[in-house]
């Protein structure tokens, strides 16, 4: 489905990070940013020249896209591996920690899925007629249904697993406990019948 994430920094070099945790699906980010205004007392549109530098890292902390884009942008990729995946903005121009005082807004939303597609420029391109376009909708909304179906029955077997995990790890160390007060009772007897035979008590 479609998600829009904002995200905000302020900072000397501007971060906005967000954490989403997403199924192996088509992914798109629409980014604007915004600088501070001392005069004014607010944040305004950034100018075409600062530089904004985009990374996204997979749950595996592998790099998926590392670019240079502009003030204000669109970027894409394809997640192959399910979970949470890390995007973080970050802006490597000096002169906006000269002309802004250090301060950044970043503005980001988030798509995920069929709604990445732009359905206009795919019908202009392929020549598709209105039925054809809408029947290529159909198809790639049951293609991501599909794939959330997938990342879901991932997932439940993932908690499954650790709770399973987890559960064995509580029956063992009540074991344990149990295991522990059996012997140290067996020392406290041994060591008092010890005690009352020293002292000739019995």
């Amino acid at each position: 489905g479609a998600g829009g994430t904002p995200g905000k920094g302020d900072g000397g070099a501007g971060l906005g990070v967000t954490g989403m945790e997403i199924g192996p699906s088509p992914f798109s980010g629409n980014y604007r940013t915004q600088l501070w205004d001392k005069q004014s007392e607010s944040f305004l549109p950034s100018t075409p020249g600062l530089g904004m530098h985009v990374e996204v890292k997979d749950p595996d902390g592998k790099v998926v896209l590392s670019r240079q884009y502009g003030s204000e942008g669109r970027f894409t990729f394809t997640s192959h591996t399910p979970g949470e995946h890390q995007i973080c903005l970050h802006s490597n121009s000096t002169r906006m920690a000269l002309f802004a005082g250090g301060k950044l807004r970043v503005h980001l939303d988030i798509q995920v899925g069929e709604h990445t597609n732009n359905y206009p420029e795919i019908a202009a391109k392929d020549k598709l007629t209105e039925l054809q376009l809408r029947a290529r909708q159909l198809l790639d909304q049951v293609e991501q249904i599909q794939k959330e179906q997938n990342y879901q029955r991932y997932r439940e077997e993932r908690f499954r697993m650790t709770s399973e995990s987890t559960n064995q790890r509580v029956l063992w160390w009540s074991i344990a406990q149990t295991i522990i007060l059996i012997l140290t009772g067996i020392w406290q007897m041994r060591h008092l019948k010890s005690f009352f035979e020293a002292k000739k008590l019995v």
